[in-house]
């Protein structure tokens, strides 16, 4: 048992900070989802759905209301469909971010997928009080599944990326914010409840974090390709 704990140690030392973290939230989204799906599907629990829509409604307002759909139009399919293609333009213009471009068209479009393969699977009904006319299914959001991965990705790229600690964690915290308000908008607005919101961004979340390592294996194996292509 010992020796077990020893090499236990070994390992984790040879991680890093980042690693561990990352690790961490890909097993407290695997965690979250599995739960939202038992309390949902299994348990058929409607308390924090009815508790957060009664928040809602507490502070509820035209005022308010127009906010909120305002803030839902930043993980809408109208903008997610033209958001990644401008952000990729972007990205090709510096070198060293161009492998972000790929990522962000790669990882928006399986998302997007994901997610509607995930609603035709669950089959859960919107609520019928929604103050928006919206098509398809509940269960998990799509603007915090699609806007939670996209935003994160955004995220993971400034974090990587900017190098001033002021503006790197002013943007972090803008972004963060801004999902969060999504996330919300949409219980705000009835089109969703609590549960399905919680589930998209732990899918998303859980997406991101699988895609993000899948890439960066890809990037690692072409790049000792071109460099042994390289050699004489």
């Amino acid at each position: 048992m010992k020796r077990v704990t020893k090499r236990f140690l070994e390992l984790l030392a040879l991680l890093s900070v980042e690693a561990v973290v990352i690790g961490l939230a890909f097993l407290v989204c695997l965690f979250v989802f599995g739960y939202m799906v038992r309390e949902v599907f299994v348990h058929q629990d409607t308390g924090l759905d009815t508790a957060l829509f009664r928040y809602a409604a507490s502070h509820r307002s035209d005022g308010m209301t127009q906010f909120m759909k305002f803030i839902t139009f930043f993980a809408s399919a109208e903008y997610l469909l033209v958001a990644p293609a401008l952000l990729v333009m972007v990205l090709v213009w510096f070198h060293r971010l161009r492998w972000y471009g790929l990522n962000v068209l790669l990882i928006a479009f399986t998302s997007t997928m994901l997610n509607q393969l995930m609603k035709r699977l669950f089959e859960r009904p919107r609520p019928v009080t929604a103050m928006l006319e919206q098509s398809g299914l509940s269960f998990p959001s799509g603007h915090a599944m699609i806007g939670g991965s996209f935003y994160g990705l955004l995220i993971y790229i400034v974090w990587r990326e900017v190098r001033s600690p002021f503006w790197k964690w002013l943007w972090i915290t803008l972004l963060t914010v801004l999902v969060l308000l999504i996330g919300y908008s949409r219980i705000y607005l009835n089109v969703h409840y609590a549960t399905d919101v919680l589930a998209g961004y732990a899918m998303g979340i859980l997406w991101l974090l699988l895609a993000v390592f899948l890439m960066k294996k890809v990037e690692k194996f072409y790049m000792q390709k071109y460099v042994r292509s390289m050699e004489p």
